[in-house]
């Protein structure tokens, strides 16, 4: 974590010296607002940070020595991460933007007087997906979509599932799989320069900060992957690259948000996949105090496969 906390300007970051590293562990959102209190979420909490006894308020200074190491002093340099509204950094951190916005014939060219960034902590988690594997892979692996609220841990649920994918078990007679990653905002491998910063196995390959649908298209045409991976679907034409990949032949590991099956079916883009019994397995996250607990493990028509004693993601 020392990548994101050395990011931080140097007021803000003598905040957190006082803090034991289980504290600091527990961090997945530093939130910097200009002239608004710090705030950091850490697991269900919320925490305004004292600066004597009263909580730090966020000012001029603070946003410009966090732009400027963000940038590395190059604003033209950052152009292209200022048109798509975060930053990656080394680790897989990602520095999400706010400001004033800069439109150019109805698409973003960038986004100018920046006044909120929100920093989170990337946080790989080997094992999250250890549970759900007599689940979701039987002689082969089965088309599967993790739905919850956010923040209940889909992302790293997904994360390691295509690590295991990639790497294979040899305990589980898995044997490695050729895998696509399609990583529109940067968030499963969390690339910097185009590299993962995660561990994903051996047999992976990433387009990073590639729109999703396309990227799909992609993959299939020159990779030739065994599965793909893909967070947060939910587009039209999200929905139209899966019923191609499917009919490809290619095995599919998504996300999407949803509270429950019903409310996953009352998506109009997705009702059609769902009806047409695309995803043979349906992980259902819940929203507890900690992410990545497992509520229950349906199959493509709904139906409860497992309800057992709660699994946490540790």
């Amino acid at each position: 974590m020392r990548e994101a906390y050395d990011l931080l300007p140097e007021s803000i970051a003598e905040l957190f010296r006082g803090w034991s590293e289980e504290r600091l562990r527990k961090v997945e959102e530093i939130r910097v607002r200009l002239n608004r209190k710090l705030e950091v979420v850490a697991g269900r909490e919320t925490i305004y940070p004292l600066h004597g006894n009263v909580p730090y308020r966020v000012t001029k200074e603070d946003v410009r020595q966090l732009t400027n190491k963000l940038s590395r002093y190059s604003l033209y340099a950052f152009e292209e991460e200022l048109k798509r509204g975060y930053v990656t950094i080394s680790g897989g951190h990602r520095v999400g933007l706010a400001g004033k916005v800069i439109t150019e014939n109805g698409k973003v060219k960038r986004i100018r007087d920046i006044c909120s960034f929100n920093i989170r902590i990337a946080k790989q988690k080997i094992g999250a997906a250890d549970a759900c594997l007599p689940y979701v892979n039987e002689n082969g692996w089965l088309n599967t979509i993790i739905i919850g609220p956010p923040l209940t841990g889909k992302t790293t649920l997904l994360r390691d599932l295509a690590r295991i994918i990639s790497s294979g078990d040899a305990r589980r007679l898995l044997r490695p799989a050729k895998i696509g990653i399609v990583d529109e905002r940067s968030e499963i491998a969390g690339c910097l320069n185009g590299v993962p910063q995660h561990d994903l196995g051996e047999r992976v390959d990433v387009l990073d900060a590639c729109p999703k649908a396309e990227g799909m298209m992609m993959l299939i045409r020159s990779m030739s992957p065994e599965v793909i991976v893909v967070d947060e679907i939910g587009g039209a034409e999200d929905v139209a690259a899966v019923r191609e990949a499917v009919n490809a032949g290619v095995k599919l590991m998504i996300t999407a948000h949803a509270e429950n099956w019903d409310s996953l079916r009352r998506r109009p883009s997705l009702e059609p996949l769902l009806a047409s019994g695309v995803f043979e397995r349906c992980i259902v996250l819940a929203h507890r105090a900690k992410p990545g607990v497992i509520d229950t493990i349906l199959d493509g028509k709904g139906r409860e496969v497992r309800r057992q004693q709660k699994v946490t993601v540790r």
